[in-house]
């Protein structure tokens, strides 16, 4: 029975060594995989814009399309960012918090509410769901990996 109680508090020390390691965050992304957010970024957002311009619909329908990929970036930087600070404690008010997430979702209902009404191919409206679904995904990578060098850099010079 000692013995299992000395395992245990061995093993509840280096789960809180394990916890305490897990806060220094020292692995910066790689070039490539910065490369390939920002590349899928501009390849998302092209493609999506390429889309609207091409598309044979009225300019307010393609303002409302545009608008809504704008309105989703912001909205996933800002969920991305508002996670990031709360995990390096930055005080975030829980109101920003929220509505950073409701917006998020709100952006993504428009989208799905408005290629639903549209009068496009069914082609057509998975190609703007999955451009627009790229973009915000990579918005989210991009942001991540700016925090990350960020963070990484500043704790360095700290140290020195």
């Amino acid at each position: 029975m000692n013995y299992q109680t000395t395992v245990s508090i061995d093993e509840k020390s280096k789960e809180t060594k394990i916890k305490k390691e897990a806060k220094i965050y020292d692995q910066k992304p790689t070039a490539a995989f910065i490369g390939a957010s920002w590349s899928a970024l501009l390849i998302g957002m092209t493609s999506y814009c390429i889309g609207l311009w091409n598309a044979d619909m009225m300019l307010n329908e393609k303002g409302y399309y545009f608008t809504i990929l704008l309105f989703g970036l912001f909205s996933v930087i800002s969920v991305q960012k508002a996670v990031r600070d709360k995990l390096e404690d930055i005080p975030v008010t829980e109101i920003y918090y929220s509505i950073s997430w409701f917006t998020t979702a709100a952006s993504i209902t428009l989208l799905v509410i408005g290629l639903w009404n549209a009068d496009l191919l069914l082609s057509e409206k998975g190609f703007y769901g999955m451009s627009f679904l790229l973009s915000i995904f990579s918005a989210i990578a991009v942001q991540k990996n700016t925090r990350d060098v960020q963070y990484i850099d500043r704790n360095i010079s700290d140290e020195k």
